[in-house]
């Protein structure tokens, strides 16, 4: 199946992997591109010369196509950006942040860039600032999706952007595809879909929840990480959302956050209170989300920890190769396609 996704980033079939923090792992990244997808490496727990190390290791593991994301937001993004671009990695693949530089840098030695977007404003936005297509982030998506559904959102921005569109929240399967198509889209990110693969670093504990789990078992919350954010309904979900965090809290641990990352304590910490307290407290915020989200993925700690997810989760009842899934989703979407054109 081509679609102006598949020819703009040379691949075989319209399906992403998105960037999801220790999960698009340079080993799934390579077997989503192997199976004629587009695999998305997740950065945000890298420095850049982490990035750097996965880029190459992913680069021993395929030779077609892949991306890295890039959440400008948060601290190294820059720097992890810039890694990839030296590195002349074929797509890049940013959000939270403006991306003119990014575009500008690609664009010289070929490389495509993929914004993501959750409104018609910052669909608009992006493309102005060179990006050349974009992922559109529905309400239904694990992690960061918009305030409004993918039925609506993907229509929405196709009416206000003529850039390819990947659409992203609510897909699991060929019949979704067929959906997001007919909607506008040119191909599907299924991030909770490939987390449930075996080439997917996710614990079996937390693989097994996952099944348990129906389409109405999620949280959407502002206080986890400051972001509205879609996580998997737990105890421990629970209390993560249960209150925004404070300003002295959020001082200790963005000095923690600053330690881990060789960054000022000092500075960030007190220097943040004084004079930025929001984005202090947003910093705070994703440092610890982040080890809550490792937690769950790699140690299966559901007590600590804390799954991000989407309603797709309900959608999901077994655990294939991504090579078999591909297969199962293009074939399901040939037969969805015809059933549609007989009628």
């Amino acid at each position: 199946m081509q679609t102006a996704i598949t020819r703009l980033f040379g691949i075989e079939r319209p399906l992403l992997c998105p960037g999801m923090s220790y999960i698009a792992t340079p080993e799934l990244v390579a077997a989503v591109s192997n199976a004629g997808g587009l695999g998305i490496l997740a950065t945000g727990p890298l420095n850049a010369e982490q990035t750097r190390a996965a880029i190459r290791r992913i680069r021993e593991l395929t030779d077609k196509p892949f991306g890295i994301g890039c959440t400008l937001m948060m601290p190294g993004a820059a720097d992890n950006a810039k890694a990839a671009l030296e590195e002349k990695v074929p797509v890049i693949n940013y959000s939270l942040g403006k991306g003119d530089w990014i575009a500008e840098a690609a664009h010289r030695y070929g490389g495509k860039v993929l914004a993501t977007v959750v409104t018609e404003k910052h669909a608009i936005s992006a493309e102005k600032c060179g990006a050349d297509a974009l992922l559109v982030t529905g309400h239904e998506a694990a992690a960061h999706g918009g305030s409004v559904t993918s039925l609506v959102l993907v229509p929405a921005i196709r009416r206000a952007s003529s850039l390819p569109i990947v659409a992203a929240g609510g897909f699991a399967d060929g019949n979704s595809l067929i959906a997001a198509l007919a909607l506008g889209a040119d191909a599907v990110a299924m991030g909770s879909r490939l987390a449930m693969t075996q080439e997917s670093p996710v614990h079996a504990a937390t693989k097994q929840m996952v099944l348990e789990r129906g389409v109405s078992d999620t949280l959407y919350s502002k206080n986890f990480d400051g972001l509205w954010c879609r996580m998997m309904d737990t105890p421990a979900a629970r209390r993560a959302c249960k209150k925004p965090l404070g300003l002295i809290p959020a001082a200790f641990r963005a000095s923690q956050m600053a330690r881990r990352m060789g960054m000022p304590v000092v500075k960030v910490a007190i220097g943040g209170m004084i004079s930025q307290p929001q984005a202090l407290r947003q910093l705070a915020l994703f440092g610890a989300a982040t080890e809550s989200i490792r937690l769950a993925i790699q140690d299966g700690d559901h007590e600590k920890g804390v799954q991000l997810i989407g309603q797709a989760q309900g959608l999901i009842a077994d655990i294939p190769t991504v090579q078999a899934l591909f297969d199962q989703i293009m074939a399901q979407a040939d037969a969805r396609r015809k059933q549609l054109i007989e009628l």
